[in-house]
């Protein structure tokens, strides 16, 4: 399994998902999110080209996008599961070791608006 690496609009993006989600839903809802997003982390280093993963080449090279309803299965606790993910992975898999995950957006926003190709993985 590959290492993953967040980048620091990464981090600020999983900061403010779980924040909106405990504002919006409760404590319970954040930590069923928060296991998602863990999940997904992992399934991405596990296999970066796994099968629902998108190639993503206008983005750069060797981006992919992953949506966490993927791995939904793989998050269930004992309060349940998040019923309807909307959030997906930008991440690039440029060394066979080291995943480099540039952002956590959300499914309804303008990818473009939020992302320069080549900015983001720094």
């Amino acid at each position: 399994m590959a290492r993953y690496r967040l980048t620091e609009a990464a981090e600020t993006d999983i900061v403010e998902i779980l924040e909106w989600s405990e504002r919006q839903f409760g404590g319970a809802a954040r930590r069923r999110y928060e296991r998602l997003l863990v999940a997904a982390l992992l399934d991405v280093a596990a296999d970066p080209t796994r099968t629902g993963s998108l190639a993503r080449p206008e983005l750069g090279s060797h981006v992919r996008s992953w949506h966490l309803r993927g791995s939904r299965e793989h998050a269930r606790g004992p309060d349940g599961v998040v019923q309807r993910p909307r959030h997906f992975l930008i991440y690039r898999a440029l060394d066979p070791a080291l995943i480099v995950i540039g952002r956590v957006l959300h499914d309804a926003m303008e990818l473009h608006r939020h992302l320069q190709a080549l900015e983001i993985w720094d």
